[in-house]
């Protein structure tokens, strides 16, 4: 109830203001001026669940959906599906004649994911992308996503309650409550406010709270850590300092 959900759907028009500014590239939404279907084409909105939303006989006609929309040539329109096939981690030959529906969760979540890509937005947002997958299919769709970020450049906006997903995949942090933001900075700072996480029902990843338990007991440790190859560093770090006094 924060207005997460809410607010992303203004970033592309699906919602207009009414009262306050939402800018994109500088150009306010709530101007009946500025041209939505432009800052549509910018900003690609993935909702939860996306693969609800998979409808084509083959995995080409799905991704290709919006981009023929758009008008893209023929020959354009084969090469922005493969394209944004690979880039969230899947093999464009092996895949594209197939049913979405014959594929795993995580695999048509990626495919939805991948008609969005194939109309080229520079922002990309996901509100709540792991929700529902098993654990291999989180692990595998974050580190898509961290790898498009990396290789792309684009700007990648993802709305969670999973501590150890954000944690895991990014560089920034704002905390909404109650429709206003109560933090914003790097997850190292906002994680380090552990009182205040948990005051809004949040709470910090689990090895962070490993850590702030080892400081309570005496032990010379960060207050966070973000992943648990990080933790176990850490630990390491202190039995070896025990051993050697």
């Amino acid at each position: 109830g924060s207005g997460k959900s809410t607010l992303v759907q203004h970033f592309n028009g699906l919602i207009r203001p009414t009262q306050g500014e939402v800018l994109v590239d500088g150009r306010d939404l709530a101007d009946k001026t500025t041209d939505l279907r432009a800052v549509r084409q910018r900003v690609g909105l993935i909702f939860q669940y996306p693969e609800h939303q998979l409808f084509e006989e083959t995995v080409f006609a799905d991704v290709a959906f919006g981009p023929k929309n758009q008008g893209v040539s023929v020959a354009e329109l084969r090469e922005r599906v493969h394209e944004a096939l690979a880039l969230v981690g899947l093999d464009p030959d092996a895949i594209v004649d197939r049913s979405p529906f014959e594929l795993s969760g995580g695999q048509m979540r990626r495919v939805a994911i991948a008609g969005v890509l194939a109309m080229r937005p520079t922002v990309l947002v996901l509100d709540e992308p792991t929700a529902g997958l098993d654990p291999k299919g989180r692990d595998e769709l974050l580190a898509q996503l961290k790898e498009l970020h990396s290789k792309s450049g684009m700007t990648v906006i993802l709305v969670s309650h999973s501590m150890e997903d954000i944690a895991r995949v990014a560089t920034r942090l704002i905390v909404l409550a109650g429709g206003q933001v109560i933090a914003d900075g790097t997850p190292r700072a906002v994680f380090a406010q552990a009182k205040m996480l948990t005051e809004v029902g949040l709470g910090v990843p689990q090895v962070t709270e490993l850590m702030l338990a080892l400081r309570e007991r005496g032990y010379n440790v960060p207050d966070v850590a973000l992943t648990v190859e990080e933790a176990c560093a850490i630990i390491l770090g202190l039995s070896l300092r025990g051993e050697q006094q």
